[in-house]
C-alpha cells in the first residue's frame, strides 16, 4: 500500500510517498513559493532515479503544486510509481483538531466543516491545511484522504491537566484549554519505544521530550498522553528557538505599555524574537549557540542552560504527576543529535533512577539505549518518522 502524505503551508507544500507496511520511503520533496514563482523539489529514494532541485516550476496555487508532484512520481524516466492508481490514500497533517478529534479520520464533508470550524485556535496552520486537502481532492478525485492532527494524542488529557484556572465560561463559551501539539510525533516514539523495550505501551510510563526549534515535553501513561508542556498554542511550555515558552502575563502589560506596543507585535516578540534567539542574541539554531559558547559567548552559554533546566524541570514535574517513569525518550533535531544536551538534561536525575552512559550517548540519529545497562528509569534515543506515522494511521482508516 502507498500512501501519499502531504503537510501543507500557506506558500509551500511538503510531500513524501511511503509504503508504511513496509516503512519503505519511495519518494519525497517540498514545493516553495506557492502562488509567487513556484520552486520543486523531488528526492526519489530508488536508485538510478533522478531528482530536481529548487527547479522553477508554476505553481499559482496548491492544486498546480500537487499536480507537479504527481507528474514526478510518474514520470517515465524518473518516477517511482507506474500510474496515480497505485497511490491508495493521501494523509494530511492538520495542525489543530480542537475537542472535536481524539484520532485520525477519513475526510469528508462534516470533517472539513469541523476543521474549519477550528481555524480560530489555529489561523496560521488550518486553513493551509484545509487548501492542501481541498488541491489533493481536485486533482486526485476518488483517492481516500485522511487528517491525522497534532492535537488528537492529547485529547486523552484528564481535565486537571488541560484545564487553566481562568473563568469556567471560557472554556464553556470559547473553549480555552491546553490542547498540546507534536501530537504525532509522541505518538510514534512512544510506540517505538514499547518496541525498544520489548514491553506493551499499557504497561510503561514514558516521558517524551521532542527537543527542535519548536519543543515539547509529554507525559504518556499506559500509551496515552496525560500531560503536555504546550498549552492553547504552541507559545507555551518550553524556551524554543525564537519562542519564549511560559512567562508571567504580567510582563506583556508592563512591556506593552513602556514600549507603546500593541497586542499583535507583543505576540509577534514572543514568537519570533524570544527563546534562545533572544536570550543569546546569537541565533535560534543550537549549533550556533554552541559554537559561539566555545568561543566565549555567555549569552550562548545561558540560552543552553535555560533551556536544558526547564526540559529537567518538566521531566521532575511528568515523573511526579505519573508516580514514576520507566523511560525518558530524546526525539527530534536537538533531541536526535546533541550528545551534549540530552547529557546536561540527564544530568542531575540520579535520584529518579536515571544513569546516563556517556560512551552509549555518543550517537545521533539512530535508535538507542543511551542511558547505563543498570539504570532503573531507561534513557531512549528515537528518531522521529511524523510521515510515517500519518502513513500508518491513514492505511488502518483506509483498511477498515
Amino acid at each position: 500500500m502507498n500512501i501519499l502524505v502531504i503537510n501543507a503551508g500557506s506558500s509551500s507544500l511538503k510531500y513524501q510517498l511511503l509504503n508504511p507496511e513496509t516503512g519503505d520511503l519511495l519518494a519525497k520533496g517540498l514545493c516553495e513559493r506557492i502562488g509567487i514563482d513556484g520552486k520543486f523539489t523531488y528526492k526519489p529514494q530508488v536508485d538510478g532515479k533522478a531528482g530536481r532541485n529548487a527547479e522553477d516550476v508554476p505553481m499559482p496555487t496548491h492544486a498546480e503544486a500537487i499536480q507537479t508532484v504527481m507528474d514526478a512520481l510518474v514520470d517515465p524516466a524518473n518516477g517511482v510509481i507506474a500510474s496515480m492508481k497505485e497511490i491508495d490514500a493521501v494523509g494530511h497533517r492538520v495542525v489543530h483538531g480542537g475537542e472535536a478529534f481524539h484520532e485520525s479520520v477519513l475526510i469528508n464533508d462534516e470533517v472539513l466543516k469541523t476543521v474549519e470550524d477550528c481555524v480560530p485556535l489555529a489561523p496560521l496552520h488550518n486553513p493551509a491545511n484545509l487548501t492542501g486537502i481541498r488541491a489533493c481532492q481536485k486533482v486526485m478525485p476518488g483517492v481516500p484522504m485522511a487528517a491525522v492532527f497534532d492535537t488528537a494524542f492529547h485529547q486523552t488529557m484528564p481535565s486537571k491537566a488541560y484545564f487553566y484556572a481562568l473563568p469556567y465560561e471560557y472554556y464553556e463559551n470559547d473553549k480555552v484549554r491546553r490542547y498540546g501539539f507534536h501530537g504525532t510525533s509522541h505518538k510514534y516514539v512512544a510506540g517505538r519505544a514499547a518496541v525498544m523495550l520489548n514491553k506493551k505501551p499499557e504497561e510503561l510510563k514514558l516521558i517524551s521530550c521532542h527537543l527542535g526549534n519548536g519543543s515539547s515535553v509529554t507525559a504518556i501513561d499506559g500509551g496515552k498522553s496525560v500531560d503536555t508542556s504546550m498549552g492553547f498554542t504552541p507559545l507555551a511550555g518550553l524556551p524554543m528557538g525564537t519562542r519564549s515558552g511560559d512567562l508571567d502575563a504580567g510582563i506583556l502589560q508592563y512591556l506593552m505599555k513602556k514600549y507603546n506596543l500593541n497586542i499583535d507585535e507583543m505576540l509577534n516578540i514572543l514568537n519570533k524574537k524570544s527563546g534562545v534567539e533572544g536570550v543569546s542574541g546569537v541565533s535560534s539554531d543550537f549549533r550556533d549557540l554552541s559554537d559561539a559558547y566555545d568561543k566565549g559567548n555567555q549569552r550562548a552559554g545561558l540560552a543552553l542552560d535555560i533551556f536544558c533546566y526547564n526540559v529537567k524541570k518538566f521531566i521532575g514535574a511528568y515523573a511526579a504527576a505519573m508516580g514514576g517513569v520507566d523511560a525518558i525518550i530524546f526525539t527530534a533535531g536537538i533531541g536526535e543529535n546533541s550528545a551534549k544536551q540530552r547529557m546536561d538534561i540527564a544530568s542531575g536525575l540520579e535520584y529518579m533512577g536515571v544513569k546516563m552512559d556517556a560512551e552509549a550517548n555518543n550517537v545521533r540519529g539512530k535508535e538507542a539505549v543511551i542511558s547505563a545497562p543498570d539504570s532503573r528509569v531507561k534513557v531512549l534515543l528515537i528518531p522521529t518518522n511524523e510521515e510515517l506515522m500519518i502513513a500508518m494511521d491513514t492505511a488502518n482508516l483506509v483498511k477498515k
